[in-house]
């Protein structure tokens, strides 16, 4: 069955955590009735039913896919569309209502978590822009050969941990800075450091890290000058601080400027080969993935996604 070009699908993803995980919902269905916006809705039932939602929308014709949900949520839309020929993808516009734990990708574009409003006025005006996605490529436990797409950014090591933890406390902290301060105290308390072995480019990087942030947007704030249209990926490595270090380290993350960190050491590049990262988790788009067996790929592919900008 196919539908009219012009109505949206609309893919609800409530919130993890939320008093009343509906009232999100509630607010964007009234703004879309309010400016006579032709869709259909459905609501998603848990992460893993994500992809298999978006799949029907596009088996059915949709070509204005909205996702009113966060990061974790528009990385299953993208893998969905990666999924399907190109000139079938290309004809697919992906926009976003922010509705997660973080929103970054949408931050990245301004678009603010609780003005409904104006995110529905730029659906409406659809100005779409061709936007890179991050690729990993890697091996997995049972020897198959995966890869998996991100839109923010991939992350291995401390960083992942804080990610994981992020999302355990985020029913208890529904702001989400207060949600990532508990999650970024472990970098004080637990002061954990991997064996990593990196090419990144004509460096190797050998020896013990913290945290690598991989970024093809802002990254949670350790990618700030990514960009999500110049077909690189800035990469972060971040060494072993000083207590002292970590605090200045907390201000200049949250203020944009942990570039200046001494312990943070930029690259920008098309392809970062992990070929050792001992016990570290791996973190992509806000959630952690299965750790890679062995070594590993991440490299970017340009303008594959078409994605509604203000």
């Amino acid at each position: 069955m196919s539908v009219d070009k012009n109505k949206w699908g609309i893919l609800f993803c409530p919130k993890s955590g939320a008093l009343r995980p509906q009232a999100k919902w509630e607010k964007v269905e009234r703004c879309l009735k309010e400016r006579g916006v032709l869709y259909d809705f459905v609501q998603s039932e848990n992460s893993n039913s994500v992809e298999r939602l978006v799949k029907m929308m596009i088996n059915n014709g949709y070509k204005t896919i909205v996702i009113v949900g966060g990061d974790s949520a528009l990385n299953e839309a993208v893998n969905c569309l990666m999924q399907l020929p190109q000139e079938k993808r290309d004809g697919v516009d992906l926009g976003v209502i922010p509705n997660g734990l973080m929103n970054d990708f949408a931050h990245f574009w301004d678009i603010k978590d609780n003005d409904v409003e104006n995110a529905v006025d730029m659906i409406i005006n659809h100005r779409v822009r061709r936007v890179d996605l991050g690729c990993i490529r890697y091996t997995n436990d049972k020897n198959e050969k995966c890869h998996r797409y991100f839109l923010n950014c991939l992350c291995i090591g401390l960083l992942a941990s804080v990610i994981r933890q992020r999302r355990r406390t985020s029913g208890s902290f529904g702001w989400r800075k207060l949600a990532f301060i508990p999650s970024s105290l472990l970098m004080i308390f637990q002061r954990l450091e991997y064996k990593m072995k990196l090419r990144i480019d004509t460096d190797v990087i050998d020896r013990k890290v913290m945290t690598v942030c991989i970024g093809n947007a802002q990254g949670y704030g350790f990618t700030p000058s990514a960009v999500p249209y110049n077909g690189q990926l800035d990469v972060s490595v971040v060494y072993h601080p000083e207590v002292a270090q970590l605090i200045e380290g907390f201000y200049l993350l949250y203020s944009g400027k942990i570039l200046n960190h001494k312990s943070v050491h930029p690259y920008r590049t098309k392809e970062v080969v992990v070929e050792k990262a001992e016990r570290a988790l791996v973190g992509i788009d806000g959630r952690v993935m299965n750790t890679p067996v062995g070594e590993f790929k991440v490299c970017v592919e340009q303008e594959v996604i078409n994605f509604i900008i203000p």
